[in-house]
């Protein structure tokens, strides 16, 4: 029998499972579902308990399916895991468990919600165990965010499955959203709300019942700032925290704390007490040790963690050492301080009780978000509560309205034929319902002792009372604002919780300088062809220094160690480094590239040093019109020339340097060298032409360019040597293939205009090199 081909498999199903769709509106349609699910339920926390929904269904799981209130046994956490997963949460295990360790964590959750017993991380950045090695269960305030889940508080909605219900959100007793903060990355927005301590916020809360229409400054008395529960300073002016609380997002600047312990006679220590919040301890204490091992800080001897459950990181410095400088200079170059962004975004309930929308809210929005919602869950218990008293007086009154006639009672229960015919026979007799005659029939013989009616009364009385003050609490708002009152004072009361972060807000402490630490001596730069550089005490013969087999010397500067040095590249980039930076060796030195960012083809073409015993450049001035003096010139290989002013390049770059030209594409770099309007410029071509041209004809640029024509180049021809020409005695002097010299000087050629064909050196053969023509160096004399 023959295989039906696949298309005829095709054409054999029915029409009506197709349907015209468009690809694009479909990729919208359904990318726009995933971002819905990702927004409302994984990434953002609900405004009313703070939770994200996997956090809330593992603190529901422990509760409700497992029972591991706070004085349970402790679980294993694999155990805690599968039944989430199996019954709330399919999402994977590996992400359950991640969130199960996150509440755990004393050093990530300003009140940490669960148990843990076992490995469940550590701020030195150690990952928790496998959950087949943890065990854990509820602390005694997580209980505080479900204990009113029995009084149909909140709405339940089915789980994935449909065989179970689940809270759409916890009755939470306290704002846990701004006590516990939240991270979180969704598809087109974030949140990330830092930590606050518990009885500030309490405070502010009962602030907020007191006065409904409090402000932000009035609010802020009492939650001065975040509290996180790393400690730590928080820096950060009152303004700017009051800016990030208005507008719901912001940075907010966060350090670690230090204490000095003076040893007598022995070097004292700065010892690092707390860390900013989600930075890792040992982080901090690689990145000290990497500028020990550089010797970027001289005075700063070693680093130790000596940490157990509270941070302690010892630093030895010099004996006479400045330690706020020291700690400036940490503050600058490691995570000890840090900026914690602000974004207080968050799910805010919609018309629907099981939808919430994602909003940006301020502080103020939030306290009442959360106090609208206290509200709402206390008038449903209170609702609850008045509708068990009620049905428990109905019965009560029924046994009540027996006990006046108990024998009479007795004897028609006795005269009956079963159950159902004592029942209608009650009720005809006393005018109850069957709902207190079931209850008068499965009374035991003993409550019928006189001690036990008298118990049932008083009962009864009692339950009276209590549903008269619930429908007093339900008649007025005010009470049940009193009424929420009371219990936010007595939480807090019952869980006290001292700050941690200090706000100390504007410092007066030294900012950091970097000359304060550098050692000033004097030394020597070394740049070899090859691109190597490397700093010396001293250079006693530029031909005997050390390099590469294969490499030369190319440039070299001298000054002192405070000083800069500037590297000019081919692609017209400037990259200056303090000659401290440059690693002292006696060996080959470092390829300049492990310095600084260059892109491939790049290479040095010129050296500077800025001391200013040898070549002193001042700042540059705010309200110059032109680019200010000193001037530098440059040349490139397709016979272009441009001026720029130094003062730009005069302080250290980053690691990208700074612009000074803009080469067109296939051309580069070949000279750069300081200069003076009554300088002139030579250069020379491969094909043996040379010119000398004044400098001042040059334009002088005040952002990167490509300049202008220096020499006009015939096809083929490139530019081989520049020099700047500063008397009548300077030369530029180039070699062809046969080693023969020339020398290019204006007694010799005289000066004309730039942009000409220039002179002919010779008629045959090429330029090579140039043999001589830079300026001379600092502490070196010039070529003989």
């Amino acid at each position: 029998m023959a295989r039906r081909s696949k298309s005829n498999q095709q054409l054999d199903l029915p029409v009506e499972r197709f349907e015209e769709a468009s690809l694009s509106e479909e990729a919208r349609r359904r990318y726009l579902n995933y971002a819905l699910s990702v927004i409302t339920s994984r990434a953002l926390p609900d405004v009313r308990d703070g939770l994200k929904p996997v956090q809330r269904r593992i603190l529901y799981t422990m509760l409700n399916e497992l029972h591991l209130r706070h004085d349970a046994r402790y679980r294993k956490s694999a155990a805690i895991v599968g039944d989430v997963m199996g019954k709330f949460h399919p999402h994977g295990d590996t992400a359950i468990y991640d969130a199960l360790v996150r509440l755990a964590q004393d050093f990530t959750m300003r009140v940490p919600l669960v148990d843990g017993r076992g490995n469940f991380g550590s701020p030195d950045g150690d990952a928790a165990a496998a959950m087949r090695y943890t065990e854990a269960k509820l602390r005694k305030l997580a209980e505080q965010l479900m204990e009113e889940l029995s009084q149909r508080t909140v709405a339940f909605r089915p789980n994935y499955d449909g065989t179970r219900f689940e809270p759409v959100v916890l009755p939470a007793r306290f704002p846990n959203l701004l006590v516990n903060g939240c991270q979180g990355i969704a598809v087109g927005m974030a949140t990330s709300i830092p930590p606050h301590n518990l009885g500030e916020v309490i405070d502010a809360c009962v602030a907020m019942i007191d006065r409904p229409e409090i402000s932000l400054k009035q609010v802020m008395r009492h939650i001065r700032a975040p509290d996180f529960p790393t400690g730590g300073e928080l820096v950060s002016t009152r303004q700017e925290i009051e800016d990030v609380y208005t507008t719901g997002q912001g940075s907010l600047k966060l350090r670690g704390q230090w204490t000095v312990e003076d040893r007598g006679r022995v070097n004292p220590n700065i010892v690092v007490t707390s860390i900013p919040y989600s930075v890792e301890r040992r982080t901090v204490v690689e990145k000290i040790a990497e500028i020990i091992l550089a010797r970027k800080l001289p005075v700063l001897l070693d680093v130790r963690d000596e940490s157990t459950d509270d941070c302690r990181i010892v630093c030895e410095i010099k004996k006479g050492a400045d330690p706020q400088l020291v700690a400036a200079y940490l503050y600058r170059h490691t995570p000890l301080a840090t900026n914690v962004q602000v974004n207080l975004t968050c799910l805010v309930p919609t018309n629907r009780s099981d939808v919430a929308a994602p909003q940006r809210l301020d502080l103020l929005r939030i306290l009442r978000a959360f106090l609208d919602f206290r509200m709402e869950v206390v008038t449903r218990r209170l609702d609850f509560q008045l509708e068990k008293l009620r049905e428990r007086i109905h019965i009560l009154e029924g046994f009540a309205a027996i006990f006046d006639a108990l024998d009479e009672t007795i004897r028609i229960i006795r005269r009956s034929e079963g159950k159902k015919d004592a029942a209608a026979k009650l009720m005809k007799r006393f005018d109850l319902d069957e709902t207190q005659i079931d209850a008068i029939l499965e009374l035991r013989l003993y409550k019928l002792a006189r001690l036990e009616i008298l118990l049932i009364s008083d009962e009864l009385d009692k339950k009276r009372v209590e549903a008269r003050g619930i429908e007093r609490l339900l008649a007025s708002s005010k009470e049940r604002w009193r009424l929420i009152r009371a219990e936010l004072h007595e939480l807090k009361e019952a869980h006290p919780d001292p700050r941690r972060t200090r706000v100390t807000g504007h410092t007066d402490e030294p900012e950091f300088v970097a000359e304060d630490f550098i050692v000033e001596e004097d030394a020597m730069v070394v740049l070899t062809q090859q691109g190597w550089i490397k700093r010396q005490q001293r250079v006693k013969d530029v031909g005997t220094t050390r390099v590469r087999e294969g490499d030369s010397v190319y440039e070299v500067e001298a000054g002192s160690t405070k000083a800069c040095v500037a590297l000019f590249s081919s692609h017209g980039a400037c990259f200056v480094t303090r000659i401290i930076d440059i690693p002292a060796t006696t060996g080959y030195g470092v390829p300049v590239q492990t310095l600084f960012k260059m892109t491939d083809g790049e290479h040095i073409v010129a050296m500077m040093g800025f001391d200013p015993r040898f070549f002193e450049i001042p700042p540059p001035s705010e309200r110059a019109e032109i680019p200010e003096e000193p001037h530098a010139v440059a040349v490139t290989r397709g016979g272009m020339a441009m001026r720029f002013s130094l003062r730009a390049h005069r302080d250290p770059s980053t690691r990208a340097g700074r612009k000074y030209t803009r080469p067109a594409k296939g051309d580069e770099v070949l000279f750069v060298s300081p200069c003076d309007e009554e300088d002139n410029i030579a250069c020379a071509t491969e094909q043996g032409r040379a010119l000398i041209c004044p400098v001042s004809e040059i334009s002088l640029l005040s952002g990167a360019g490509k300049g202008v024509k220096l020499i006009r180049l015939q096809k083929g021809d490139r530019v081989v040597g520049s020099a700047v020409l500063e008397d009548d005695q300077s030369m530029l002097v180039v070699e062809n293939a046969n080693a023969k010299k020339f020398e290019i000087s204006t007694r010799r050629y005289g000066v004309v205009s730039r942009a000409g064909k220039g002179f002919q050196l010779f008629k045959r053969g090429k330029l090579e090199r140039v043999v001589w023509g830079e300026p001379t160096l600092p502490g070196f004399p010039a070529p003989e």
